[in-house]
């Protein structure tokens, strides 16, 4: 028997069952379904991360000072004041640094934001200038914080959009007055709008002159008395300067701070943050898949059954055909081609169904996110390739069972 005769066979045996049939497709739709669904949602929400930073530039370091140690016990990675503004100045040195073009440190500490009846309790960010340029924010509207401001220790401030709504609502906020931890501040920009991600919300936040955060809101200080900053953000020439740029600047620091043994500071680059993500993010996508595939195996089980409930009762006829001369591998490759057939043709209305699932959810809003979906023609293809594995291999011990049947014991059930 030829494979086009034994095909049709097993179409016309799938047909006399549609009901029994279509509900042994569902088991392998709805898993296929999920799996291609939470692995596009697990990927798009892996792609959304990785691009946000690589919007940054991949050309950025971040030096961080090191930890507090106190009984034995260490604090969290920048909780130590040993960073300064004056560090940060030593970095801009084009003899001592030729690989850096521009630096802006940081600080940061939490503020409590006051506009008539409205209030916001949000992350106060000291910066200087160059920010702006070296992390890829935009001012929206209003002005940027100047030399004059830093050197004056001006109580100016620019706020996110989400603080703007809280806020002001529609209201105009550039030129009003605010109330920044108990001391007026006047609002002189508004970013613009950057979302969240997986380093939190970006628009939930405020920027005021480095030396206002220091002199005005009393940020940490170092022993001696020296402004205190948390991060330093470097931009590098290139991103093939990024390792002469760590050396130059682990050389400067570990003068400045006279280290002769273990630094108490440390410099990442967006590459090691990127794949760092990636691979936590990976595991995460798989983990999606791993539980979604569950369902492909519980569908799998479905088809196991009803073949050997198929088996059941096409004994007689399996007899015969048995006793017209079929052979074994005949009979075998029915219920195979049979089984194949249910699990290909599931993974395929899976498949569909999993993309246009992919597409709905792509964009729909939860809360401050934003779900974003990225549909993988490589984990459509592993589906169905996968989804014809289950049938194949759940379905061949009831062909096994079909092909060793005895023409003779077969004919004489009913």
């Amino acid at each position: 028997m030829n494979f086009f005769t034994t095909f049709f066979i097993a179409i016309d045996a799938l047909n006399s069952n549609k009901l029994r049939s279509g509900l042994t497709l569902l088991g392998i739709i709805i898993g296929v379904s999920a799996v291609i669904t939470l692995m596009a949602i697990g990927r798009g929400a892996q792609e959304s991360i990785t691009s946000r930073i690589e919007s940054l530039g991949t050309n950025l370091l971040f030096i961080r000072s090191g930890a507090t140690s106190s009984f034995g016990f260490s604090g969290a990675q920048g909780s130590a004041a040993n960073l300064t503004l004056e560090d940060s100045l030593a970095l801009t040195d084009p003899i001592l640094a030729p690989s850096v073009v521009s630096v802006a440190p940081e600080t940061q500490l939490r503020g409590q934001l006051v506009y008539q009846r409205e209030n916001s309790n949000t992350r106060l960010i000291g910066i200087t200038p160059e920010y702006l340029s070296v992390r890829s924010f935009e001012i929206e509207k209003g002005q940027s914080i100047t030399s004059t401001h830093i050197n004056m220790a001006s109580q100016v401030i620019i706020l996110g959009p989400d603080v703007v709504e809280n806020l002001f609502g529609f209201r105009e906020p550039i030129g009003q007055t605010i109330r920044v931890n108990g001391r007026d501040f006047e609002v002189i920009g508004v970013m613009k709008s950057k979302g969240s991600g997986g380093f939190g919300n970006q628009d939930d936040q405020a920027y005021v002159p480095i030396s206002t955060a220091y002199y005005r809101l009393g940020t940490q200080r170092t022993p001696q008395g020296e402004i205190s900053v948390q991060v330093v953000n470097v931009k590098v020439r290139d991103e093939e300067a990024t390792d002469a740029a760590v050396d130059e600047i682990t050389n400067i620091l570990r003068i400045r701070h006279r280290i002769t043994d273990e630094d108490d500071f440390t410099i990442t680059n967006q590459q090691e943050t990127i794949e760092a993500l990636e691979e936590t993010t990976n595991t995460f996508v798989l983990f999606l898949g791993a539980i979604a595939s569950i369902s492909l195996l519980v569908g799998g089980i479905g088809i196991m059954n009803i073949m050997l409930v198929s088996v059941t009762e096409r004994t007689r006829e399996i007899g015969i055909r048995k006793a017209m001369g079929a052979k074994r591998r005949d009979i075998l490759s029915q219920f195979l081609v049979e089984a194949v057939l249910l699990s290909l043709t599931g993974g395929f209305l899976g498949v569909a169904l999993g993309l246009g699932l992919t597409q709905v959810l792509d964009g729909i809003k939860f809360g401050s996110s934003t779900l974003n979906t990225s549909f993988s023609t490589d984990i459509a293809a592993l589906s169905m390739v996968v989804s014809g594995g289950i049938g194949l291999f759940f379905g061949s011990y009831p062909a096994m069972q079909a092909a060793k049947l005895h023409p003779i014991e077969a004919l004489r059930r009913e």
